[in-house]
């Protein structure tokens, strides 16, 4: 395709694409499933993942007064009008901590998508590590070497820009690796002796009985995550099964109630495939939440619902992406 073709064509798009769903959108009413991970004021954030308590709670308000709002696990083919459901993803400690709270107040119900290996434990997501690790401390080696197969790659890291490349470069590495690969690097990353030695409270996940705390409101439901957050498109169908079937039953096993709902680690359209979406079918999974920006129809698949991913933004400019969204 050469530049003029594209450009033509993406001019195209701006043009018919928006009186299109506007057309859909009228014939159907749209359901805007909004993605959040964390509600937290964090001095740094590279991953983008929390929003501080303040922007929240303005965003929150703004979807009780604006607009009309519905929860992901129920039946929205006959909803009477545009609707907007609020998720999260993980299972941070600060859902309950800090997020809970608004949501009750507010009056705005939630589905939290939770991974259940690291409900109670001490153990960080993998990412929180990376950043502890590589991006937090001082006196930090002059390079990182990464050995795997018989092969080695080495990163200088005495500049922050080169750990920097070192912190993207691992990440890449890590949301594509199965639980073997991933804990032989961070392993290695950890016999690295840099950064900061312990992990913050700040950056913990959901103790079990915050766990129970949030499944117990009835602003909340509660949907599994799978067990290691691993991107399910890199695993055997059997590895799958596990991680999707075994997170269902935990979760059953630990809050006593029928777990109806799904959400894809990391969720882009690569990080899982048929198998993964053939699986939450044959486990019961009513529906099942993905991460990529979208309307949910009566024509969606269930098991593929698009989310848009909530930065950490004023709510003017929530205000303002929530009406394009709606009309582009």
């Amino acid at each position: 395709m050469t530049a003029l073709t594209g450009k033509i064509l993406g001019t195209a798009r701006k043009l018919v694409f928006p009186p299109v769903k506007r057309l859909l959108n009228r014939f159907d009413a749209p359901v805007l499933v909004l993605l959040y991970h964390r509600v937290a004021g964090l001095a740094s954030d590279p991953e983008q993942l929390a929003v501080t308590p303040e922007h929240f709670r303005a965003q929150m308000c703004h979807l009780k007064e604006k607009h009309r709002l519905v929860r992901f696990e129920e039946d929205w083919s006959s909803s009477p009008g545009p609707a907007v459901a609020v998720t999260f993803d993980d299972g941070y400690a600060d859902n309950a901590r800090e997020a809970l709270s608004i949501l009750e107040e507010v009056g705005v119900p939630a589905t939290f998508f939770v991974s259940t290996a690291t409900v109670g434990s001490t153990e960080e997501f993998w990412w929180d590590e990376l950043e502890r690790r590589i991006l937090s401390g001082a006196n930090f080696p002059e390079s990182f070497a990464l050995s795997e197969g018989g092969s080695a790659r080495s990163w200088p890291t005495v500049s922050a820009a080169g750990r920097q490349r070192l912190y993207h470069d691992l990440v890449a590495l890590l949301t594509g690796a199965d639980l073997a690969r991933r804990a032989g690097i961070l392993a290695q990353l950890r016999g690295w002796g840099a950064g900061s030695a312990e992990p913050g409270d700040a950056y913990r996940a959901l103790s079990l009985l915050e766990l129970k705390r949030l499944a117990a409101s009835r602003w909340v439901s509660i949907g599994a995550h799978t067990v290691h957050h691993l991107q399910l498109s890199a695993l055997s169908d059997e590895a799958q099964r596990e991680e999707i079937g075994r997170s269902k039953r935990e979760l059953e096993s630990w809050l006593g109630g029928e777990i109806t709902t799904f959400s894809y680690p990391y969720g882009k359209r690569c990080h899982y495939n048929r198998e993964s979406v053939r699986l939450c079918r044959e486990f019961g999974f009513r529906k099942a939440a993905s991460n990529f920006p979208g309307q949910a129809h009566r024509w969606s698949d269930p098991h593929q619902l698009p989310r848009l991913l909530v930065r950490d933004w004023p709510v003017g400019e929530f205000a303002a992406r929530l009406e394009v969204f709606w009309t582009r």
